[in-house]
């Protein structure tokens, strides 16, 4: 009997001995809803690329209840959650969510082109770690602050994590103008003679930046302090809806019918109250 407990008390020694040497242990939920065209689904397969510790999941039937992926993460394993809403299989809105507590940001994406549609020159090794570039912009407020935490925690690959490669060869760059973040894909070049035209001893050693893509804009339309929904922590009061541009527009070309209308019958009248009366001596009365 004295054995057997010495075996299981070496054993035990032995599994504690083990530890998960990684820190930051962040895996990404990647799903869209249904509804999804093919420009939109083509960026969903482009960040899956970029994120080798990311998962993809089935399209999502519901867009009412979005509590619903916090357990979805769960089951996956995942802590954070990048949702695809299309609205009209025109307007796309990302949720980028950290499950299951929060907080969680609603994103309308505009100006985006996919690796396809770019056949940027730029290249990378898939699965590599990116290093991280953010605008000095996002220090100036807390709700620029609060993104910066979580486009960290989404967009950063952990050390070893499943599928990842340990090289970094490509930077993502997060930037602000027009209250709006835009995002960039690049990848890191040591110039040497096959890729620089004049280059000299002293260009040795330098490096450049070539694009990659995709690239696309984010504007930020709400942060709430849980996930996918609870309390708003900041509103964007700038944020103009696509319905109601699209409305404007459609305003303004009836309008143009419209005046186009009362042109003509304006036309029409003033060629009324223009006419002379027929005298006597017209040709219509004196051959009549």
């Amino acid at each position: 009997m004295a054995t057997v407990f010495k075996a299981a008390e070496k054993k035990a020694k032995g599994s504690s001995m083990i530890k998960d040497k990684r820190i930051n242990k962040q895996r990404v939920m990647l799903l869209s809803s249904r509804g999804i065209v093919f420009r939109y689904r083509h960026l969903l397969n482009d960040l899956e690329a970029l994120l080798p510790h990311s998962k993809k999941d089935a399209k999502f039937d519901s867009k009412i209840n979005l509590f619903v992926l916090n357990e979805l993460s769960e089951l996956n394993n995942c802590n954070n959650c990048v949702f695809f809403e299309v609205r009209k299989r025109q307007d796309l809105y990302l949720w980028m969510s950290k499950t299951p507590n929060g907080p969680s940001v609603k994103f309308h994406v505009q100006n985006l082109h996919t690796m396809d549609e770019l056949k940027m020159t730029g290249n990378c090794l898939k699965g590599s770690r990116p290093i991280l570039s953010f605008d000095k912009t996002f220090d100036e407020a807390p709700h620029w602050r609060l993104l910066k935490e979580l486009l960290s925690q989404v967009f950063n690959v952990p050390k070893g994590t499943r599928r990842s490669k340990p090289f970094i060869d490509h930077v993502l760059s997060f930037s602000i103008a027009d209250n709006r973040i835009w995002f960039r894909n690049y990848q890191v070049i040591e110039k040497n003679k096959d890729n620089t035209p004049d280059f000299t001893t002293k260009d040795k050693g330098d490096i450049s930046l070539v694009e990659i893509g995709p690239r696309f804009c984010l504007t930020v339309i709400r942060i709430f302090d849980g996930s996918f929904g609870g309390p708003t922590v900041f509103e964007n009061k700038e944020f103009v809806s696509p319905n109601f541009i699209r409305s404007a527009l459609r305003k303004d070309k009836m309008n143009k019918y419209v005046n186009r209308l009362k042109a003509t019958e304006e036309h029409k009248a003033r060629v009324v109250a223009t006419q002379m009366e027929e005298s006597e001596l017209s040709d219509r009365k004196v051959f009549q």
